[in-house]
C-alpha cells in the first residue's frame, strides 16, 4: 500500500484545476445502461471508484473505452448479465447505482445488499420502496435483493429522507416506466442535475431537478447521448480549505461557484478572502481565522463531504468552533487522528467541539475513509514537521492525482511505498 509524507507549513500558491465530479460520473454512467445505442461521457475522472463502476458495467455487458481526449465511450446494446455481485459493491457503494436502470430496462435486477460502512447506516430501503409502488416485487435472500417487474408504472413516490442515489436510481427507473412519477422531497443535489441534463439529451421527460419536487413521464425508450460531466464540488471545497489552512494564495479553477456557497459563507465569517468568477474561484488566507459553527445539511446546505476538511481547518482557529454533523453517524472518525497532531476536539454526541490550538505536530496518522483522510492531509499541510498519512487508497477513490496537484502549489508532499 501507498503513503503520503507530507512535510508542512509550506503556503500554497497557484492554481489548480478540479476534476470531474465523481458523484455526477457514477451515475451518468449507470445511466449509459437504458439505451441500446452508444453514449459518451466527457471529463471522467481517473478515480478508483471510476474503474469499480467500468468492471461492474462490463459484467453486464456494456462496452466501455477511454480515448486520449479524456472521453469515455459507453454501449450497452446488449446486457448478458443483471446483477451487482457482493466482490465490487463492497468496494463501492454507488454500485446500487446500476438497480433502476436494470429494472427499467430488463424489469429485473440482482443486487447485493451494501452492509456497513465507516461513516454510518446507508440503508437502500428507500430506493426499494419506489421501486414497489411503481410495480416491482422485491424478495430478498443471502445478502442479496432481486427485483422484477413485469411493467414498471408511474407512482407518487414521497422520501421520508432526502436520498440522493435513492432519487437517481427512481428517476432512471421512471424514465421509461408507464405514465407520469412524482418525486416529493427528493434530494437536491448539482449531480441530480447533472444527471437529468444527460438523460434530457437521452430523450428523458423530466421536469423539477434542483428542487424538492421531481416529476418524470414516462417515454417508449431513450437514445445515446454526448454529455460533459461537471466539476467536482467536494473537490474543489477540498482545495479551497486547504489554501486556507496554509494561508496560501490560490485560483481554483474550473468549478461552479453557486455550489460552494454554503462553503464560502461560513469562509468568509471565517475571516478568509473569497474572489468569484465565472468557473473559478480565488482564496486568500491569512493567520487570523476565526472559529465558526457549523451544521452539515442537505444540499443547499454545507456538505457533510467537507465536514472533517473544515475541521482541521477549525483546529487552529482563534476561539471554540461546534461543528454538528446531521447526515452520518460515525462521521467524527478523523477526530481521533487529528488529536494525535495536538488538536483539542471534543465529541459529544453528534457534535464536535474545537478549541484552536496555536499549532499542529506531524504524527503518522491513519487514513479511515475519503472525506477523513482529505482532511489528514490539510492537517498534515498545516503542521510543524513531517506528517505520514496511511491508507491513502481512501484518496484515490474520489481525489484525482492528489499528491501532484499540492505539488503543483508548492505542498511538499510524496507518495511512497509501505515497507
Amino acid at each position: 500500500m501507498d503513503k503520503f509524507i507530507i512535510k508542512g507549513g509550506y503556503r500554497l500558491t497557484g492554481e489548480v484545476t478540479i476534476s470531474g465530479a465523481k458523484n455526477s460520473a457514477l451515475p451518468l454512467m449507470a445511466a449509459c445502461l437504458l439505451t441500446e445505442e452508444e453514449c459518451v461521457l466527457e471529463g471522467i475522472p481517473e478515480l478508483r471508484d471510476i474503474q469499480t463502476m467500468e468492471k461492474l458495467l462490463k459484467s453486464l455487458g456494456c462496452e466501455v473505452e477511454r480515448d486520449s481526449k479524456r472521453l469515455m465511450h459507453l454501449s450497452a446494446k446488449k446486457i448478458i448479465n443483471y446483477e451487482a455481485p457482493y466482490e465490487l459493491v463492497k468496494t463501492m457503494r454507488a454500485s446500487v447505482l446500476v438497480l433502476g436502470p436494470l429494472v427499467a430496462r430488463l424489469k429485473k435486477a440482482r443486487i447485493s445488499m451494501p452492509g456497513g460502512c465507516a461513516i454510518g447506516d446507508r440503508p437502500i430501503n428507500l430506493h426499494l420502496a419506489a421501486l414497489q409502488k411503481m410495480g416491482a416485487s422485491i424478495t430478498q435472500s443471502h445478502g442479496y435483493v432481486e427485483v422484477s417487474a413485469k411493467k414498471l408504472r408511474g407512482a407518487n413516490i414521497y422520501c421520508d429522507v432526502p436520498t440522493v442515489t435513492g432519487t437517481e436510481n427512481m428517476i432512471m427507473a421512471a424514465v421509461c416506466a408507464e405514465g407520469i412519477t412524482i418525486i416529493e422531497n427528493a434530494a437536491k443535489e448539482p449531480e441530480i442535475v447533472d444527471l437529468v441534463n444527460f438523460l434530457r439529451k437521452m430523450g428523458a421527460k423530466i421536469e423539477g431537478e434542483g428542487t424538492s419536487v421531481i416529476k418524470v413521464e414516462g417515454v417508449k425508450g431513450l437514445k445515446g447521448a454526448k454529455h460533459k460531466v461537471i466539476p467536482d464540488r467536494i473537490e474543489a471545497g477540498t482545495f479551497i480549505i486547504a489554501a486556507a489552512a496554509t494561508c496560501g494564495n490560490v485560483l481554483i479553477k474550473n468549478c461552479i461557484p453557486e455550489h460552494l456557497e454554503a462553503l464560502e459563507f461560513k469562509l468568509r465569517e471565517a475571516g478568509i478572502q473569497i474572489e468569484k468568477y465565472i468557473d473559478s474561484i480565488r482564496v486568500i488566507g491569512n493567520r487570523n481565522i476565526r472559529s465558526v459553527d457549523i451544521t452539515t445539511m442537505p444540499y443547499p446546505g454545507f456538505p457533510t463531504d467537507l465536514q472533517a476538511q473544515f475541521m482541521a481547518l477549525m483546529t487552529t482557529a482563534k476561539g471554540l468552533s461546534v461543528i454538528r454533523e446531521t447526515i452520518f453517524e460515525n462521521r467524527f472518525i478523523h477526530v481521533s487522528e487529528l488529536k494525535r497532531m495536538g488538536a483539542d476536539i471534543t465529541i459529544k454526541d453528534r457534535n464536535a467541539i474545537v478549541k484552536g490550538v496555536e499549532y499542529l505536530t506531524g504524527a503518522p496518522v491513519m487514513v479511515s475513509d475519503l472525506r477523513a483522510g482529505a482532511a489528514l492531509v490539510i492537517a498534515g499541510l498545516m503542521a510543524e514537521g513531517e506528517t505520514e498519512v496511511q491508507r491513502i487508497y481512501h484518496l484515490d477513490r474520489g481525489y484525482e492525482s492528489m499528491e501532484k496537484k499540492l505539488s503543483r502549489l508548492g505542498a511538499k508532499i510524496k507518495r511512497v511505498k509501505e515497507k
